[in-house]
């Protein structure tokens, strides 16, 4: 099969990769000895941001043209990169989304943003939702959205052609940095994240969500894709401010911070989040000195 970044169609979006990792001096960090760099996924592509574009791109080729139907809640990132994939390769998407009751309403920012790329939503109740992943209910969504034939791409784009997309990432950083961190949603990015980098390299997960089952979620993906366990990484789930789409006063005030400092647009429900962790973390001793950290910035702000 050949490299999603040389596909037919893809290579029109022309993607910026390697993405730029670039240095912050960073007073959190520099004054404990650590270095703070930034790999600016963000800046692969201005519609299939970082993570979003090394997920879908092997998932878009093997789509070969098929409509392509995948999942995600009301504020889903993934949804969005889907759609506007969709919009620029001119393939048909269809959307479900968990909450049947959001059908009647008027639809919020990203959706509506969904549905501008070309989008088809098809809205199914919460419990059928969590049992998407059963062949008899995918059956039953697939046929009840009019899309038996789709190409089907998991919940936050987390499959086996995702994480060998997301091994380059990781490749792009071998020997430069102590720590890579990404943040954290279905555990694609970190799985493939982990098995790209170079021995002595630690990759850090910080989980959006609420729960602590992204662990046993990250082992199956690498398991799924490489037959075992891959690299070394870790979860560190403090992070989370109440779950997934949540965000405080105290957030808020930290990502227009450090946008101030850095000049970088933080996203609110993955990048202030991981931020905010490693500060904290730098803050708790948890690095030693002379460790150089990497912060994946995976997104950026959508415009409200």
């Amino acid at each position: 099969m050949p490299s999603p970044d040389t596909t037919p169609g893809l290579t029109t979006l022309r993607p910026r990769l390697p993405s730029p990792l670039q240095e912050s001096e960073d007073e959190r960090f520099t004054r404990r000895g650590l270095r703070l760099l930034l790999k600016r996924d963000d800046l692969i592509h201005p519609e299939l941001i970082g993570n979003k574009w090394r997920k879908l791109a092997p998932n878009l080729e093997a789509a070969a043209g098929r409509t392509v139907l995948t999942f995600g809640g009301a504020y889903s990132n993934h949804l969005r990169a889907t759609a506007a994939a969709g919009r620029l390769l001119g393939l048909p998407t269809v959307g479900v989304v968990r909450g049947q009751e959001l059908a009647d309403r008027p639809l919020n920012p990203s959706l509506a943003r969904c549905v501008a790329d070309g989008m088809r939503l098809h809205f199914v109740d919460r419990s059928t939702y969590r049992h998407k992943s059963d062949p008899s209910t995918l059956a039953a969504v697939l046929h009840a959205a009019g899309a038996q034939d789709a190409y089907v791409v998991p919940e936050g784009g987390s499959n086996t052609l995702a994480v060998r997309g997301c091994r380059a990432l990781g490749e792009e950083l071998r020997g430069r940095a102590d720590v890579v961190a990404v943040a954290c949603g279905t555990g694609g990015t970190l799985a493939g994240l982990a098995a790209g980098l170079d021995t002595g390299q630690r990759a850090l997960g910080v989980p959006v969500l609420k729960g602590g089952f992204l662990e046993d979620d990250v082992r199956r993906l690498q398991a799924e894709t490489f037959g075992g366990p891959r690299g070394d990484w870790q979860l560190d789930d403090r992070f989370h401010f109440g779950g997934y789409a949540r965000t405080t006063p105290e957030l808020d005030a930290f990502a227009q911070d450090f946008e101030q400092r850095h000049s970088v647009p933080v996203e609110g429900l993955y990048v202030a989040k991981l931020l905010y962790g490693l500060v904290a973390l730098a803050e708790e001793g948890a690095f030693p000195r002379g460790t150089a950290i990497a912060a994946v910035v995976t997104g950026s702000p959508f415009p409200a």
